[in-house]
């Protein structure tokens, strides 16, 4: 807004023209990387774009081209912590090379109503992102159309996908085994574990890091507690094993289960970590602060995002394909709910 009082309108090419001295044509050819600029001129206009914060339209870069600039990412939730956090990714990496991004909610892992999902996306044209962590969103990413780019976020897989299919994800796996090795490092016998569901196999990677940190170990492998994703059903996993006074140590599938099982250890008068040890998972913003501060491990869901939109970005712009792979070491953060088991206190 200026002094009296009027929004500001955004630079225009032709605004951005007249500071560099040429014609909007030129800048026209400068923003789409035309090689027949001269370079003292490009670097004029780069810098008359920069001084007047002009921003590219993607509408007009997409008539230009001939080519969507834009992306619907297929989700079946949006406010879970890692769901979100990879959402923000994509927006943010999307937005940095002038691309729209859409969102389509999966209701339902019904076949006909994720065909239907699948059928809107691809209307919109451009291409597509699966966050497939769930039945709906496995669905969904087995339903893309193969001559549609897709990339698909998913859990751990067992092995190394082909090139053929463009995935991202995180070490799930190494994450457990992390955690789990450092709750057993404390002098706790074993780690019981609260597991989220997995999307596409009864065992998933976060519960095969954690058996194979215990097997390792020659620790006992207790029964998992099968939660959810919330901190209500970390709360009904918490009671039940609160009950179990050998439990010294308890690992979350996720911090909002955590968050639940340490209110229930707290109303069955289990102090955290004097009596009990407590680690989640995902390092969410609310770990670090509270009480006691949760022990976790923190796993880069944005930058997931990002790996997600630049994957798909090398495809639409027919750059080469990248191969799938993880996108970050996962790393642990101890904090006040973990310690020595009572008796070695």
């Amino acid at each position: 807004m200026n002094v009296t009082g009027h929004t500001r309108r955004p630079a225009s090419i032709r605004d951005v023209a007249t500071a560099a001295g040429v014609s909007y044509q030129t800048v026209s050819r400068v923003i789409n990387g035309h090689p027949s600029v001269r370079p003292t001129t490009r670097e004029r206009v780069l810098a008359a774009i920069d001084e007047l914060g002009f921003r590219r339209s993607a509408t007009a870069l997409a008539l230009a081209s001939g080519r969507s600039r834009a992306v619907t990412v297929l989700t079946a939730n949006t406010t879970h912590y890692g769901y979100a956090s990879i959402l923000q990714g994509i927006e943010e990496a999307a937005r940095a090379e002038s691309y729209a991004v859409g969102i389509g909610v999966l209701e339902s892992a019904d076949e006909a109503a994720v065909a239907a999902e699948v059928r809107r996306a691809a209307g919109a044209g451009g291409g597509l992102i699966v966050i497939a962590y769930d039945p709906a969103g496995v669905k969904a990413l087995g339903a893309v159309p193969a001559e549609l780019p897709v990339v698909g976020v998913v859990e751990t897989p067992a092995s190394t996908p082909d090139p053929g299919r463009p995935w991202v994800w995180t070490d799930d796996r190494e994450a457990a085994y992390q955690a789990t090795r450092h709750l057993l490092s404390l002098g706790h016998e074993t780690v019981h574990y609260v597991a989220i569901p997995s999307s596409t196999r009864r065992t998933s990677a976060r519960t095969s890091g954690w058996r194979q940190a215990l097997r390792e170990a020659g620790a006992p492998e207790p029964r998992p507690v099968q939660g959810s994703w919330g901190p209500a059903e970390g709360h009904a996993a918490g009671h039940e094993l609160a009950r179990d006074p050998a439990v010294s140590a308890i690992l979350c599938g996720n911090d909002d289960l955590a968050l639940g099982v340490l209110r229930a250890l707290h109303e069955a008068g289990r102090s955290v970590p004097g009596e009990v040890s407590v680690a989640g998972f995902d390092d969410a913003p609310h770990s670090a602060y509270l009480t006691p501060s949760l022990t976790t491990v923190r796993l880069d869901f944005t930058g997931l995002g990002r790996a997600a939109f630049a994957l798909l970005h090398g495809v639409l712009e027919e750059a080469a394909r990248i191969a799938p792979h993880p996108v970050s070491v996962p790393e642990l953060v101890v904090r006040e709910s973990s310690g020595p088991p009572p008796a070695t206190t």
